[in-house]
């Protein structure tokens, strides 16, 4: 890593952190939400750790669904039983992970489930990746991302339930630059249903 490049990475997590912890800490979800947009376009175009290529960042306003309250649910985890996967990434290779709960909610007039996966490298982390209809057509063909803790993307529990609002589902970085190497959502977590919130995609 070339000198300086890791503080830069040190100050991006920790702004990405810091934002989570004022979403959770937002007892309006919408107005929440207008803060993770500004603030994501800020550090898309500003700041030296952007996905965004250099010559793409100076008008950068990245696209959304318009706001869905009704995109906000509680999840019931359950226990699942344990199982590794190696989860195909945007490159050649794979990042290990463990199943450890499903997630189940109503959405879209009907139940659906994600699984959970806990990164297993030093520390590891809550991930949870997804597909829906909208992909290749509205949204990032490859999936979006709805939890990452490991990077600080984090709603939190509500009532002994893990919130999912995907109006604050977003691509990975692989979707602003094929140099990023991103894990994919994998069969399980790919729902048949659209969902029309959150990040869209316009190809670069």
């Amino acid at each position: 890593m070339p000198p300086g490049e890791w503080s830069e990475l040190l100050d991006w997590k920790r702004q990405v952190f810091a934002l989570y912890a004022r979403i959770r800490g937002n007892p309006d979800p919408a107005d929440a939400w207008r803060d993770f947009k500004d603030t994501r376009d800020e550090l898309f175009r500003d700041h030296p750790q952007s996905p965004v290529p250099d010559a793409e960042r100076e008008n950068v306003t990245l696209p959304y669904f318009d706001y869905d309250p009704d995109a906000r649910v509680l999840a019931q985890t359950s226990p699942a039983e344990e199982a590794h996967y190696e989860i195909a990434t945007s490159g050649d290779g794979t990042y290990g992970f463990t199943r450890l709960a499903s997630a189940t909610f109503d959405l879209a007039g009907g139940q659906q489930t994600l699984e959970l996966y806990w990164l297993d490298g030093y520390g590891g982390g809550l991930f949870v990746p997804f597909r829906d209809a909208t992909a290749g057509k509205e949204t990032y063909g490859a999936g979006r991302y709805l939890l990452d803790t490991i990077k600080g993307a984090d709603l939190g529990m509500q009532d002994g339930r893990i919130v999912f609002d995907f109006n604050f589902a977003y691509n990975p970085s692989c979707a602003y630059d094929p140099r990023w190497v991103c894990p994919l959502a994998p069969p399980p977590n790919r729902l048949t249903i659209p969902i029309r919130a959150g990040e869209r995609y316009s190809s670069p």
